[in-house]
C-alpha cells in the first residue's frame, strides 16, 4: 500500500528479458535504501513492484508479462517516480494507492495556469465511471485531485512542487501514463453490484 506521494525520481537503468516478462535494473536518484530489502515493495510509476536485488543506489525488480500488458511498460533511461510501501504509522498525505494500474491514459494537453500546469489525460472508456470531479486519482503513481471530468478524460492541476518533485513536469501532449483510479470507488461498485 503506498500513499501517492513521490519520495524521489529514479532511471530505469537496464531493461532484460527473463522467463514471464522483463528484469528492470532502476537507480533511485535521492531515495534512501536503508530500509529496503528483498521481498520490500517499492512503488515504480505507480506499479508495485518487489525488490529482488539489491545493489549500491539502486535495486532490481521482476516485471510480469501482465503487468506490462495494462501498464506503459519500461524503457531503459525512463525517468520513474518511486515510493517505498507504507509503513501503519505512517502519514497518508495523498490518498491510499495499492499500486495496481488500471490502465494507460494518455495526455492530451499542458497549458500554464500561472505557475501551476494543467493536465489533461484522456483515459480509457472502462475507467471513466471511476473518475469523479474532486475525486482522487494517481497518474505515474503521484496521487491528484481531480479538477474536471468529461466523456474521454479528465484534467489536473500540477502545482510546481510536484512539477519538480515527479516526472510529471516533463510530461508533454502524446506521452502515455499509469492511471490507478480512487480504490473505494471499484469497492463500491463491487457492493452494488451485489445487492
Amino acid at each position: 500500500m503506498f500513499s501517492g506521494i513521490v519520495a524521489a525520481v529514479g532511471r530505469v537503468a537496464r531493461v532484460t528479458q527473463a522467463p514471464g516478462g522483463v528484469r528492470l535494473g532502476v537507480d533511485t536518484g535521492s531515495l534512501d535504501l536503508g530500509d529496503v530489502a528483498p521481498g520490500d515493495s517499492v512503488a515504480v510509476n505507480g506499479v508495485c513492484l518487489t525488490v529482488v536485488a539489491r545493489a549500491g543506489d539502486g535495486f532490481d525488480v521482476d516485471v510480469s508479462t501482465e503487468t506490462l500488458s495494462c501498464t506503459k511498460g519500461f524503457a531503459a533511461g525512463d525517468r520513474v517516480n518511486l515510493e517505498k510501501a507504507l509503513r501503519a504509522a505512517d502519514r497518508i498525505g495523498g490518498h491510499l494507492v495499492s499500486g495496481h494500474v488500471d490502465g494507460v491514459g494518455t495526455v492530451t494537453r499542458v497549458e500554464p495556469a500561472g505557475d501551476n500546469r494543467v493536465c489533461s489525460v484522456a483515459a480509457p472508456s472502462g475507467l471513466a465511471k471511476y473518475i469523479a470531479r474532486k475525486g482522487s486519482i494517481a497518474v505515474n503513481g503521484v496521487s491528484l485531485t481531480v479538477n474536471t471530468v468529461d466523456s474521454t478524460g479528465f484534467a489536473v492541476n500540477l502545482i510546481p512542487y510536484t512539477l519538480a518533485a515527479t516526472n510529471l513536469g516533463g510530461l508533454a501532449p502524446g506521452d502515455r501514463v499509469n492511471l490507478e483510479v480512487d480504490m473505494l470507488a471499484r469497492y463500491v461498485e463491487r457492493l452494488h453490484e451485489m445487492r
